[in-house]
Formats: C-alpha cells, sequence, structure tokens
C-alpha cells in the first residue's frame, strides 16, 4: 500500500520532463460552473409482496443534530435519447421477442446535466454512494458523506431480507436525483449475506452465455440448453423477463421514482450487478449512468430486447484490468467465479467505459477479491493516476469498447426440446 502510494506521488514527477519535451499536456476538461448538492433522501427495496417500497430520511433528526447533510457532485452536459413513446418502446421490445423483427421506435434527443465522469472528486462520491447501497447506516464499513442518517429499517432492509435495494438521493429542490443499486453480496468475493441466493440467480442469467451451463456438473438457472454448445435463444430471453427479477423489478422503481418527481432529472449508479442494473435501466429511459466494476451487460441487453437509441454515450463504466469479472476472464471450471457458482461470462459493456489499467501500472494479479467497490474508491479514487495526470486528465479517458465478441463458441437459434 505504502509503496503504490509513493510511486503515485513520484510517478507524475519523474514522467514530466520526457513528456513536457515531447509534447504539451492535455488541456483539463472543462468544469461546470457550479456543484450539486445532494442528500439521503429515501432507502428503497422490494416489500414482502413484490412491492416497490421507499422509506423516507428523516431530515428533522439530521437537522436537530446540527450536522450537514449535503455533499456535492460535479455536472456536465450529457447527451441523451429517451423513448418518444413508453407503450412504443415496450411494443418494439414484445415485436422483437416474439416475431424477431424490428420496430422503428422515435427517439427524443435531450441535453441534460449528468455527473462529471472526468472529475475525480465526482467519480470517488458516486462510488461511496454505491457502496452504502450494500449497508445501512450503522454497518461497518459504510462510508460518511457528511451527516447522521436515519437507521431504521424499512421492508427489504430487515436483517433476514433478500432482494433490490439501495438508497435515493436528491438535490434540496429535487431538480436531480441519484437513484444507487446494490451489487452482488457474494461470499466468493468478500461479502455474503441474505440477498446472495437471488443476487447469483440474477448474476447466472444475465451474465452467462446459456443459463449457467459451465459443465454437466452444474444445475442451469433455465432450461435451454440443448447439448453441445447449442442454446435455445426463445428460451434463453423468455427467462430474463420474469416479474420477480432484478431487471422488471428496476424498471418498476425507475416508474415509481418518476411519479414521486416528474420533473427531476434522474441519475443512475451502481456495483457490480448493480451497476449492470443501473446501465440497463440507462439504457431503457435515457437516464445518464455510472457504473463500477460491473460485468458486461450488452449482451443482457440485446437478449431483453431493448431497443437500441441512436447513441449510449450517456452511459459510463469505471473498472480496472485486475478484475476478472469486469474483465470478462472470470471463467471455465477452475475460475474463482465458477468455485463460488457463479457463471460470469459476459464482457462487453454498452456505452464508454474508464479503464485502470492495474495489471500494467501497479502490477496488480488478476484476482476476484479486487472486485469490491472499497478497492476502487481507496486504491484507484482516493488520489490522483499519474498515466492519467500526464495526460492532463483527473481519470482515463471514457472510450467505447470496440470491437468486443463474447460467447463465440455457442450456437444460439430455436431448438426444439
Amino acid at each position: 500500500m505504502l509503496l503504490s502510494t509513493v510511486t503515485s506521488w513520484l510517478a507524475p514527477f519523474l514522467a514530466a520532463p520526457l513528456h513536457n519535451y515531447l509534447s504539451p499536456p492535455a488541456p483539463a476538461p472543462t468544469r461546470a460552473s457550479r456543484p450539486l448538492r445532494f442528500e439521503l433522501r429515501h432507502l428503497h427495496a422490494i416489500s414482502p409482496d413484490a412491492r416497490v417500497v421507499f422509506r423516507d430520511v428523516r431530515q428533522a433528526d439530521v437537522r436537530a443534530l446540527g450536522v450537514a447533510d449535503e455533499y456535492a457532485l460535479r455536472p456536465r452536459k450529457v447527451k441523451t435519447h429517451r423513448p418518444r413513446s413508453a407503450a412504443a418502446f415496450e411494443r418494439a421490445r414484445a415485436r422483437s421477442a416474439r416475431l424477431r423483427e424490428s420496430e422503428a421506435v422515435e427517439w427524443d434527443e435531450d441535453e441534460v446535466e449528468g455527473p462529471d465522469v472526468a472529475d475525480r472528486e465526482t467519480m470517488l462520491l458516486l462510488a461511496k454512494m454505491t457502496n452504502n447501497a450494500y449497508l445501512a447506516p450503522d454497518e461497518q464499513g459504510w462510508y460518511d458523506l457528511g451527516s447522521e442518517w436515519n437507521v431504521s429499517y424499512p421492508f427489504g432492509w430487515e436483517p433476514g431480507d433478500d432482494g433490490f435495494r439501495g438508497h435515493v438521493f436528491a438535490t434540496p429542490d429535487n431538480s436531480t436525483i441519484v437513484l444507487s443499486i446494490k451489487g452482488t453480496s457474494a461470499a466468493v468475493i468478500g461479502g455474503g449475506g441474505p440477498t446472495s441466493k437471488k443476487d447469483k440467480l440474477n448474476d447466472n442469467l444475465l451474465f452467462s452465455c446459456c443459463c449457467a451451463r459451465v459443465d454437466w456438473t452444474w444445475t442451469t438457472v433455465c432450461g435451454c440448453y440443448r447439448g453441445g454448445w447449442k442454446c435455445d435463444q426463445t428460451c434463453l430471453e423468455g427467462a430474463l423477463i420474469e416479474d420477480s427479477l432484478f431487471y422488471p423489478i428496476g424498471t418498476n422503481l425507475y416508474n415509481n421514482l418518476t411519479y414521486l418527481y416528474p420533473d427531476s432529472t434522474i441519475w443512475m449508479t451502481g456495483h457490480s450487478l448493480g451497476g449492470a442494473l443501473a446501465s440497463l435501466l440507462g439504457v431503457t429511459f435515457g437516464a445518464p449512468t455510472v457504473s463500477f466494476e460491473s460485468p458486461g451487460e450488452k449482451m443482457a441487453a440485446s437478449r431483453l430486447h431493448l431497443p437500441s437509441p441512436p447513441s449510449t454515450q450517456h452511459i459510463t463504466h469505471l473498472y480496472h484490468t485486475a478484475d476478472p469479472i469486469a474483465m470478462g476472464t472470470c471463467n471455465g471450471v477452475l475460475s474463482s467465479c465458477a468455485l463460488g457458482g457463479y457463471a460470469m461470462e459476459s464482457k462487453c459493456h454498452l456505452g464508454k467505459s474508464i479503464i485502470y489499467d492495474t495489471v500494467s501500472n501497479l502490477s496488480w494479479a488478476v484476482d476476484v477479491r479486487t472486485h469490491t467497490i472499497v478497492n476502487v474508491i481507496e486504491k484507484l479514487l482516493a488520489g490522483p493516476w499519474p498515466p492519467a495526470v500526464d495526460k492532463g486528465r483527473e481519470v482515463p479517458e471514457a472510450l467505447p469498447e470496440d470491437d468486443c465478441v463474447e460467447c463465440y463458441s455457442w450456437d444460439y437459434g430455436d431448438y426444439v426440446q
């Protein structure tokens, strides 16, 4: 830890003379003139009867303690596309699923304030908000965001509950909302807990090539495997839209949130599974999204028949090269993921990706234990990243993942069972 910290301090100074001789540093990204200040507003979860519920944070209690309940995220202008008609969007999805035919969807281009993904402090705070979606404010590991928070549990946050949950943050005038979604709680990557069973089911459905069929010893999570390297595409797509799964729950959550805040701009964020779900919802609704250490969700978007907007550049992923889950290399029967019961076989991400090359620059070994959001917070975003500083930036540049291929060994089609 000390060696990497000292290296991060010295690297810009050691590299500066040669860099300045070759070419001048690139200008720093332009900054918005004002930050947006947010407060924790709600906890969200799923009730025992599968309803989306919100639990308000008692601001009166916070004010009585005499502590600030505000912190700043720097915005920037982001171009996004929203379906002109929600009904037409769903009709196009259904037509694609049933008939394998595309139906044109009309999109409205909009320019909204989204998070400034080139600003390290903004990304750091989003990562902390994402981390906290795993925890109640009285649990060890909670990152203090500058206030005391209501710690009473709503539905879905009781110690024995499992399922979809997280936090809702808002500016005081409700102009901007941040929806944070919890990722996978799995013992194999340093976590665990009551949500891990349902998390694993969603992981294996969304990110495996075919129902988590790794080899003959595995019990698959859907009945779409047809022998050899064959997978029934129609069956596979149908398995992803059960009402109890996280994507349908997420769309319900988003619709409930827009009912509460009809005039607000909504940002999405999440880590791992939560980041992939945030991205899928960001594509569905045109919401600016920042995802941390997410498995590749592009394949899931295709299987869910999400009509493709003209651009997905409002989606930003941040991950590092030592994380085999985000890199799509945590697969095979002897991988850490497989040994934990996870078939994490996808690798392609939507939008743009900010990739920290921790293998080359920090000599990190590829290890599933580096997947945690705490590594992002404490080892990547806590201080300047020297390779980015050399280019006049605070974080690596966000770039699209071109020529990405996954699950190339499989043959997908309509197979009679």
